[in-house]
């Protein structure tokens, strides 16, 4: 239904009004115009930073980051252009608000098309949760963004890189956890330090060995011969063999303690 004639005059008349600020704020450096611009486009920041309160974000600052953007598009606009204010400040207030989200909001680097779906499948989960009175699946996530499962997958595990947990805070994964902080239940022993050590020292030790005694090992623990048929492949006895094996093995062991 068209709107009435008065309505389309009234619309007419606030758009000169706006375009004859800017114009004296452009052209004649008039402080006072631009004053006004702000104040009376500051209803519209608050409106787009709105579109972001699902977030973690205190609204009060996603509008102070949309003022921001307001100031930038009063100050960049060209009025000669021709083209209507609102048309360029709308742009601009966005991409100050996902610029925001990009630089300061995430608290681990994240691709800035990956922060953008992530958000999406936000406002897409609100709007399916007030419709379905429920939860949506991850396949209903999908096919209400017409993206595949994976990258709603991919979306929401990177919506867990926004805040960082402090490794002091309360765990409370159970009863047992009650208090105990994330980093008492994080890690543990690693021995992999000391198999580097033993590594090292065995290393040595087996340089220590004659050419026999190493050949004897390898067999043994590499082709996983038994001593009767390394004897038979060294031309030695099954005996002499198990000798050699011990005297190689204590020396290593002994170097390893």
């Amino acid at each position: 239904m068209r709107r009435s004639q008065p309505d389309d005059e009234a619309v007419i008349a606030r758009d000169a009004g706006e375009r004859q600020l800017l114009v004296r704020y452009h052209y004649e450096g008039d402080l006072r115009a631009r004053e006004t611009l702000i104040e009376r486009f500051i209803p519209l920041a608050r409106d787009l930073a709105l579109r972001y309160r699902h977030t973690d974000e205190p609204l009060d600052d996603l509008t102070q980051v949309a003022c921001m953007g307001l100031i930038k598009a009063i100050d960049r606009y060209e009025p000669g252009r021709g083209a209507r204010f609102t048309s360029y400040a709308v742009p601009t207030i966005l991409g100050e608000l996902k610029r925001h989200f990009r630089d300061k909001g995430w608290a681990l680097h994240v691709p800035r098309d990956l922060q953008e779906r992530a958000l999406a499948v936000g406002k897409a989960s609100e709007r399916l949760s007030t419709k379905l009175g429920r939860a949506p699946s991850v396949r209903e996530l999908a096919d209400e963004m017409s993206c595949s499962v994976e990258q709603v997958l991919e979306a929401t595990e990177a919506a867990t890189s926004y805040e960082a947990t402090s490794l002091d805070a309360p765990a409370a994964r159970s009863s047992e956890d009650d208090g105990a902080a994330l980093v008492d239940l994080l890690g543990g022993h690693d021995y992999g330090y000391e198999m580097v050590e033993s590594g090292d020292a065995l290393a040595t030790s087996w340089r220590d060995l004659s050419q026999l005694e190493q050949e004897v090992v390898r067999l043994r623990f590499t082709e996983d011969l038994t001593q009767r048929e390394i004897g038979d492949r060294i031309g030695f006895s099954q005996m002499h063999v198990s000798r050699l094996l011990r005297r190689a093995l204590g020396h290593m062991e002994e170097a390893a303690a």
